[in-house]
């Protein structure tokens, strides 16, 4: 074996030149071979790395190092934490409590109660059921039968006047909305035959009261009365359960504890790293998981404890800003990939264009309809139709817009990176997760429940009966459990702790294109370009000749 030479350790480059021996070709392929050895010291200055600009560096993401055995335990763990939620759900109370009054009950033992023009106008006054905090909101509803018997629809507006009163602690009657100052709103009475659709004649947001005393009275339906002879008329108070409060209040505290507890474990796994070596996922989950604890909302509780508007509102403001925040994710992540440059003009605003509009109407939708009814019980964005259609027609192409944007997106990354490894990865467990949680949200939506202003509006709706807790553990449950999945799988590993193991290459467009998705363990770039002789190696360190 030919020793080093001390000349060229005396370079400082820490590498020995072997002369070689042999044939002539064996020598010049070992000169080669170890000439290359020597100029990979120096490649790192003229080759793309991570210090370059055109490439961006990430932290080390669990997910890199995840076997298939991992992948399987970490879906199976988010499945059986989902399902759970549900089964849980499925035990627990309605989440709507609704009674119901009839017309002939409430006129019994009054003049009225033989007058055959009463059912057409009224009035009627009736005394609601008891109502606690817990009971959050009401709703009176009203339903007319009719003794027609013609195949034919038919529409009929008319007028409701309601005045409301409160009945306090000594049981004495407390005007909330009184006679003089009663409002008369439109509403439209469709039949089908003999049946008629409910109308929402009035919707308290918050309770003051334990019971209400509510004096309801119909304009315009007398000639149809006289035409088609109201048999009944059955009017139905409906509330949030108070078990099923409860319920509500008992997991958004344990959403809201184990979501502070994930963000502390989350931002001490990336407290070694700077902000700037974060992945594009890490860095947003950095901003969803503090969403994801106002999602769950610390101020909820206020609902119960102060007896205004405003905390449910603020409650449909944080849900909506959360849910656009997602879909903002989702648009980023997909650009992001195949992106390094990520300027706020170039990169953000025209996603921003895109969520806005969404996020915009969530937010009028709720402000409007909460601000209208405190002043007007009586009020109805689905009476409103000249805006309430417009508003709507709104928000369908700015859901539009998002879907076809996201499908580009998606296309794009998955036609540029389905072929690299790593980043195949990353789009595949994003892409699984994602498709899950819209098929899922998108059930619970056509099962009648959503967030804030959307699930009120199913509530008011006597087509809507919940008779378990089901939707709400399953809608809260599988967001909350798919930013947990996320903070795991996207936190660095404990086994690259080194900063200078945990700064990984992070450009689709060079690198890790021969690796393998499992068995390559990422080390520094200096630990790929050592040669096979160092200068000191002895054989106790297994060095031989490249001859």
């Amino acid at each position: 074996m030919a020793k080093p030479h001390s000349d060229a350790d005396a370079s400082g480059l820490g590498y020995a030149y072997q002369l070689p021996s042999g044939g002539l070709l064996l020598r010049l392929k070992s000169s080669l071979s170890q000439f290359s050895d020597l100029f990979s010291d120096f490649s790192r200055y003229i080759s793309p790395a991570y210090h370059h600009d055109r490439c961006e560096r990430s932290v080390h993401m669990r997910l890199y190092s995840m076997h298939k055995r991992e992948f399987v335990m970490v879906f199976l763990g988010f499945f059986t934490c989902f399902g759970l939620g549900i089964v849980i759900g499925l035990t627990g109370p309605p989440i709507t409590s609704t009674s119901s009054l009839t017309a002939q009950q409430i006129l019994a033992n009054t003049s009225l109660a033989h007058s055959p023009t009463v059912l057409g106008k009224g009035p009627f006054a009736m005394k609601s059921p008891l109502t606690t905090t817990y009971s959050q909101q009401m709703w009176l509803i009203a339903k007319l039968v009719t003794d027609n018997n013609d195949d034919e629809r038919y529409d009929k507006s008319f007028q409701v006047s309601v005045s409301i009163d409160g009945i306090n602690e000594q049981h004495k009657p407390q005007s909330v909305i009184g006679s003089g100052v009663a409002h008369n709103r439109t509403r439209h009475l469709v039949c089908v035959r003999n049946d008629c659709e409910e109308f929402t004649v009035m919707h308290l947001g918050f309770l003051d009261y334990a019971h209400y005393i509510i004096t309801v009275r119909f304009y315009g339906l007398e000639s149809f009365h006289q035409k088609y002879n109201i048999r009944s008329i059955t009017f139905y108070f409906k509330t949030y359960s108070p078990e099923f409060t409860q319920i509500e209040i008992w997991f958004r505290c344990i959403f809201l504890l184990f979501t502070f507890i994930v963000i502390c474990w989350y931002a001490h796994t990336l407290r070694k790293y700077p902000i700037y070596d974060w992945s594009i996922e890490q860095r947003w989950l950095s901003v969803l998981l503090p969403l994801l604890l106002l999602y769950d909302n610390p101020f909820f509780p206020l609902i119960f404890l102060m007896n205004s508007w405003l905390p449910g509102m603020l409650d449909a403001i944080l849900q909506a800003t959360f849910l656009c925040s997602l879909l903002m994710f989702w648009l980023c992540i997909y650009h992001g990939l195949r992106q390094n440059e990520r300027s706020f003009v170039r990169f953000y605003l025209v996603k921003v264009i895109v969520v806005l509009p969404i996020w915009l109407c969530a937010i009028v939708l709720a402000t409007w309809e909460k601000c209208n009814e405190l002043r007007d019980p009586t009020y109805s964005h689905f009476v409103d139709t000249k805006n309430y259609n417009g508003f709507k027609m709104f928000f369908y192409i700015a859901c539009c817009m998002y879907v076809l944007y996201l499908v580009l997106l998606l296309l794009r990354a998955y036609t540029e990176l389905r072929s690299m490894p790593y980043f195949d990865m990353r789009l595949k467990f994003l892409t699984l997760l994602m498709l899950f949680v819209l098929c899922i949200s998108i059930t619970v939506t056509t099962c009648r429940f959503g967030f804030g202003i959307l699930e009120d509006n199913f509530v008011a709706s006597l087509n809507t009966t919940y008779r378990s807790s089901a939707q709400f553990m399953c809608f809260y449950g599988l967001l909350n459990f798919y930013l947990y999945t996320m903070a795991y799988v996207y936190s660095p590993d404990g086994r690259f702790a080194q900063a200078e193991l945990a700064v990984t290459k992070d450009n689709p467009a060079i690198s890790m294109i021969d690796d393998s998705d499992e068995d390559v363990v990422y080390g520094s770039d200096e630990e790929s370009r050592r040669p096979l002789t160092s200068v000191g190696g002895g054989a106790g360190k297994n060095d031989y000749d490249s001859d």
